[in-house]
């Protein structure tokens, strides 16, 4: 009979580890879609030409065409 229980409590304890494991993973694939979600990148045309232009002329400078 004191075999039979800690058996039982061996197979309850295992389950109870596999249920917390899957509840874990699954809030961490939650977070991960929500930071994913959050985190779209907004490309700003106006900055990005901006230092376009500042790279052309640095080139420019670079090779003496100012000179």
């Amino acid at each position: 009979m004191d075999n039979s229980k800690k058996k039982v409590a061996v197979i309850a304890a295992v389950i109870k580890y596999l249920k917390t494991e899957q509840e874990a993973i699954t809030l961490q694939t939650m977070t991960a879609q929500k930071l994913a979600a959050q985190s779209t990148p907004l490309i700003k045309v106006w900055g990005l030409s901006g230092r376009q232009a500042q790279m052309h002329i640095r080139t420019m400078m670079q090779m003496k065409a100012f000179r």
